[in-house]
């Protein structure tokens, strides 16, 4: 059991990467996927969230310029991150959970977590 997370790198203000993570040896459709995000000297905090039935949630530091998705035939999911701000940076995980509506972004209701992708945003 594996996710997988990539698509990070060296960035510039107002770019637009797209964040993907892969999931090998379960069914990512079975469970909700979320992103989360640390920065350097910070606390995790939950960026987006996609239930297995599609329904999304956002963080308010990211509504209106991520958007998450997913692929159930790939078992993949993605985060297409727009207008990327310096305070983005930081290193993104990818999570499959079953969490309560209330919990979405509880790192604690995860079962799998990929190893993470570090974005950079420069100014």
């Amino acid at each position: 059991v594996q996710l997988q997370a990539s698509g990070g790198g060296l960035v510039q203000a107002g770019g637009s990467p797209r964040l993907s993570c892969a999931a090998s040896g379960f069914r990512l459709g079975d469970y909700g996927i979320a992103w989360f995000r640390q920065a350097p000297g910070r606390e995790r905090e939950g960026v987006s969230y996609i239930r297995s039935g599609h329904g999304t949630y956002y963080a308010d530091t990211v509504k209106g310029r991520f958007t998450i998705s997913r692929d159930n035939a790939k078992n993949m999911v993605y985060m297409q991150m727009n207008s990327l701000k310096p305070e983005d940076t930081a290193v993104y995980y990818c999570a499959a959970g079953r969490p309560v509506s209330s919990a979405r972004f509880t790192g604690s209701m995860y079962y799998y977590w990929g190893q993470g992708t570090e974005v950079t945003v420069s100014s």
